[in-house]
């Protein structure tokens, strides 16, 4: 019972904490112009689900990308990585990957994306990481 109290406690003050951050980060946010903003980023691996090996040139890949943002009509940027994963049997495998990043793009939209790139480029998965960042736009007047 005292450990729940404690732990309720905690997770009170921790509220607290984020509210009162989150109050100075809307203050500092009217000072110097940043906003606060959502930072999706979505990990599409490019070896085939069936085959587990890449099929098409990375080039391919990108270009489909490419058009399926232009078809959502987003803003994106997209980066090429190299990586390692274990699967749920333990198979280790290498893959190049292909890193989505939007920044306020609604949940659904995301979803929907993320499985039609399942799709397109024949996946089990595509992980989903989104992170809350601050920023601003700047022009050549400012």
């Amino acid at each position: 019972m005292f450990n729940d109290h404690r732990l309720l406690k905690q997770r009170a003050l921790f509220k607290q904490f984020l509210a009162e951050q989150s109050r100075q980060d809307g203050d500092a946010a009217s000072k110097d112009g940043k906003i606060q903003m959502a930072e999706t980023r979505l990990y599409i691996g490019l070896n085939d689900a069936q085959t587990k090996k890449q099929i098409f040139e990375t080039e391919q890949y990108v270009e489909q990308l490419k058009k399926l943002c232009f078809t959502y009509h987003l803003p994106f940027s997209v980066d090429y990585e190299e990586g390692g994963y274990f699967h749920e049997n333990g198979e280790y495998v290498e893959e190049k990957t292909l890193v989505l990043t939007l920044i306020d793009v609604e949940w659904d939209t995301i979803r929907k994306m993320a499985k039609d790139l399942c799709g397109l480029f024949n996946q089990e998965s595509i992980l989903v990481t989104e992170d809350s960042v601050r920023g601003c736009y700047v022009n050549a007047d400012q």
